[in-house]
């Protein structure tokens, strides 16, 4: 009997919890503290029904409009897409969509293999240098030579009444690759043909934007002595084989004359016959060629003589 006792005494000791010396008791039991107001969504207007329930913070999302369709992200197999930040569900909703115009009824297909093309440009796109030259070379007709670039008629071989003069197969020439000449020149075809290679290589390319059409001649074929001189050699003129040219005019009206306008321009035509004659002479090279550019054909030991 005494033995149980002091079992159950043993008992009611472990049982009592142990509390530190002079502890006291809390006046109230520990709860959590409340959630901060700012951190409760706001909810949408509650019903009748809702309003009847107690009130409870709790986070859901607001309903997707009626008619919204899901949009899907892209394919990213790989996975290496940054997420970008989705509009919200309103400006979805009210965004336009941009739709073609409906194509007109009756139109037929729009197809460029179909399509018409020219098979040259008109001759108005032309500058007027390549109309007048592609028209020359089109036709034969008037041509001398065997060039249909060098217009004029054959004439009979001219016998000179002095010796040395003459020419077997002269022609006369009135215009040259689209520019005609003032007054008709008489010459050998070999000149006619290192005139017209002048004309389209040294000529058009030293006037530059300024366009020739007309040569002035001062002299082609006449029976004399150099230089006029008594004494001296026969002229290349005597033999067709010379052409003195004393100035030039343009397509806006304008006239240059090689005694008065012995220019850049000029200077570089009269250089630019070098090699293409045999002879080239103007203003400063003897004094006798101070108003016009002599050019013949002559050769001077295979080597021109230019000045």
């Amino acid at each position: 009997m005494l033995r149980t006792l002091g079992l159950v005494a043993m008992l009611g000791v472990l049982s009592v919890p142990a509390c530190p010396a002079g502890a006291d008791a809390p006046e109230s039991s520990l709860r959590p503290a409340a959630r901060p107001a700012t951190v409760l969504a706001a909810s949408p207007a509650a019903t009748p029904a809702e309003a009847a329930q107690p009130t409870q913070a709790v986070l859901r999302p607001r309903p997707r409009p009626a008619g919204l369709v899901t949009a899907r992200p892209a394919a990213d197999p790989v996975g290496l897409q940054t997420a970008q930040p989705q509009p919200s569900a309103l400006a979805l909703a009210t965004t336009p969509t941009l739709r073609p115009k409906a194509r007109p009824q009756g139109l037929a297909p729009l197809s460029l293999a179909s399509a018409p093309m020219p098979d040259t440009l008109p001759e108005a796109t032309l500058e007027p240098q390549q109309t007048r030259k592609k028209k020359e070379k089109s036709s034969k007709k008037g041509s001398v030579c065997g060039d249909p670039a060098i217009k004029g008629e054959a004439l009979a071989p001219i016998k000179g009444k002095v010796k040395g003069c003459g020419l077997d197969k002269p022609v006369r020439v009135t215009s040259i690759s689209g520019i005609r000449l003032n007054q008709s020149a008489t010459f050998s075809c070999d000149t006619a043909l290192a005139m017209k290679s002048w004309i389209e290589n040294g000529l058009r390319p030293a006037m530059g934007r300024r366009e020739v059409v007309e040569i002035r001649v001062a002299a082609s074929y006449i029976c004399r002595n150099r230089n006029n001189k008594k004494g001296a050699k026969i002229s290349e003129h005597g033999r067709g084989r010379a052409v003195d040219v004393a100035g030039f005019v343009f397509a806006d009206g304008t006239e240059w004359s090689v005694s008065r306008n012995y220019n850049k321009q000029v200077r570089r035509a009269h250089k630019a016959a070098c090699g293409i004659f045999g002879t080239t002479l103007g203003p400063g090279s003897d004094g006798y060629h101070e108003d016009h550019l002599h050019f013949d054909i002559a050769r001077h030991n295979n080597w021109p003589y230019c000045r």
